[in-house]
């Protein structure tokens, strides 16, 4: 009965042991990094154990109490052996992976079953040479200094265990984030402190794609916390990020190592709305977002993504907007934009033409007055930056230039025109969508506009009117201002729209969002950098079918989200306690 007592213990400690081994054995690797230290320290430290419990066995009870510290370290040392493996230059195949994964499964259960007979009010009824020899040496607690510093170290063993366990709830359970940005307001305001629920997400160990089964189905409004996939993913890249995300963890929020190259913050993960699903093409324009599928040929717009995208933050309650850091546009600049977008859309093309063509008329007569050769062609068609900004800016030094160089009015013509081609022969789309059309009618605006500044300004200059005089001319001002509202407009163009998403093939046909991926949006859509944008501006033209088409700074590059990137759901904020509850 007594030897049956004692392989309650033997056996799982054993076992525990046998399976260490076993594991020790998948961390041995031959690269000359830091994942050769892997091999070596989960073996001593599973052979220590292995030294002390023999000592267990051969009845030396003062072993109990280090085998069981050892035990309860145990699962953490493999896990940082295996994080050390997966760290070096080279990777495993994930059938490695996943057999490690399991026999550390195996260690952490069985170390839980050795655990229990282990306990201080159990061990000692295992044995009956135990019992005796404990009730001959009991245990006595020291005093003075000696007592103070066992009370220290005590406390630094509960804090280290406490600080581990948590490590693993983090990964496998839930996880506090804090939020860094104001992408999400009002929902989320910086500061802000949510619990990110992960088991149904799929965790996965660290450095590796295996773990837990993804169960959860996202929908449209879930906000979840994913990995951002403008970082580079590559093996040093991930190395840093879990090594900065264990001490983040370990820190409880308080210390953040995952920077850039330039030594900021990197953002990631983030944390955004669900805005497209599996199975959808996209488009946004004005501030609306639409979706189709192959069921539904037809874009219509998604209300729910309406109910939670903020456009105008001046509308905000009193209280969430004394915490808003940035507003980042004021009331007036909001009814510019919408004042450009109903404008834009009421724009007449074919009136817009004539304009356009007498505008280049005009100018050609002014330039003839002046004895310039409006025959003759001398200046290319990318003469001219065409950057919004710098024709608007520029527009007396672009006047002056056209006046004077060969060729002036030919390209101006070419500018003012070359677009007319494009015009659709009946009422439907330029470029084929709502995003593409928009563009095209914003370009003709930029182009109206800057043909009415360039033909005034020549004439006044023709006139002999002083630069001075003619920057304060009634008509240039109202230009002007027009010209203000345009280029403004096309700052904010990539935060307020999106072209159709996925693009379509190459021979028209629609493409959707695949399968297990998902679409994010931050909430504040002009201060979020989102799944929208890429990180590096380039020089865009807005529409393709001019030759002379405008160009802005464009930031647009859409992508979708793979789940396996998708860390968890926010279910919880627990500080301010002001705003603490359930996220809905």
């Amino acid at each position: 009965m007594e030897t049956s007592r004692a392989h309650a213990l033997f056996i799982p400690l054993y076992a525990t042991l046998a399976a260490s081994a076993i594991f020790s054995l998948f961390c041995i690797h031959f690269s000359l990094d830091v994942s050769l230290l892997a091999f070596p320290l989960s073996l001593a430290f599973a052979a220590f154990i292995l030294h002390k419990s023999i000592l267990l066995y051969r009845d030396d009870i003062a072993a109990i109490s280090v085998v069981r510290k050892l035990l309860q370290y145990l699962p953490y040392v493999l896990l940082a052996c295996f994080v050390l493996r997966r760290a070096g230059k080279y990777g495993t195949p994930y059938w490695y992976d996943v057999v490690t994964v399991l026999l550390w499964c195996a260690v952490f259960v069985l170390s839980l079953v050795a655990l229990h007979f282990l306990h201080e009010k159990r061990v000692y009824a295992l044995k009956n040479e135990w019992e005796k020899a404990r009730k001959k040496n009991p245990l006595q607690k020291p005093s003075g200094i000696a007592r103070a510093l066992f009370e220290m170290l005590d406390w630094i063993d509960a804090l280290v265990q406490a600080v581990f366990m948590v490590l693993l709830i983090q990964i496998f359970i839930v996880q506090l984030y804090v939020i860094p940005s104001e992408s999400m307001v009002p929902k989320f305001l910086i500061g802000d402190r949510v619990v990110v629920f992960k088991t149904a997400s799929g965790p996965t160990f660290p450095l590796s794609d295996v773990g837990l089964p993804a169960l959860k189905k996202y929908k449209r409004g879930d906000v979840v916390v994913f990995r951002n996939p403008h970082y580079s993913m590559d093996r040093k890249s991930e190395v840093k990020t879990v090594t900065s995300q264990l001490v983040y963890m370990l820190t409880f929020m308080a210390v953040n190592l995952n920077k850039d190259e330039m030594g900021r913050p990197k953002a990631d993960p983030l944390v955004k709305h669900v805005a497209g699903l599996p199975g959808e093409q996209l488009v946004m324009q004005d501030g609306v977002l639409y979706a189709r599928t192959k069921a539904h040929d037809d874009f219509t717009p998604v209300e729910q993504d309406a109910a939670f995208a903020a456009w105008n933050l001046n509308a905000l309650d009193a209280e969430t907007k004394r915490r808003v850091r940035e507003i980042p546009l004021s009331p007036r600049q909001y009814d510019m934009m919408i004042a450009c977008e109903e404008k834009r859309r009421a724009l007449n093309l074919r009136e817009a033409a004539e304009e356009c063509r007498e505008l280049s008329a005009s100018f050609k007569r002014t330039a003839a007055s002046l004895g310039k050769d409006v025959a003759r062609s001398g200046m290319s068609e990318d003469s001219v930056s065409l950057y919004a900004y710098e024709l608007f800016v520029n527009y007396d030094s672009l006047t002056q230039r056209l006046l004077s160089a060969d060729g002036g009015a030919a390209w101006f013509d070419s500018f003012m025109t070359q677009w007319i081609a494009a015009l659709p022969l009946q009422d439907r789309y330029c470029g084929g969508d709502i995003y593409s059309d928009a563009n095209y009618r914003l370009n003709i605006m930029i182009k109206r506009c800057l043909g009415n500044l360039v033909a005034h300004n020549a004439a006044l200059i023709k006139d002999g009117v002083s630069s001075g005089v003619r920057r304060s001319d009634a008509r240039m001002q109202s230009l002007l201002e027009e010209a203000e509202m345009l280029n403004m407009y096309v700052l904010l163009l990539d935060q307020r729209n999106m072209p159709v998403f996925p693009a379509n093939a190459s021979d028209g046909s629609a493409q959707y969002i695949p399968d297990g991926c998902y679409f994010m949006m931050g909430d504040n859509r002009f201060n979020s950098l989102d799944m929208r944008h890429s990180y590096t501006p380039k020089m865009t033209k807005l529409t393709p079918l001019d030759a002379y088409s405008v160009t802005y700074q464009s930031i647009m590059s859409p992508q979708y989200v793979n789940k396996k990137y998708i860390l968890g759901t926010t279910v919880f904020r627990f500080w301010p306690i002001t705003r603490m509850g359930v996220i809905k």
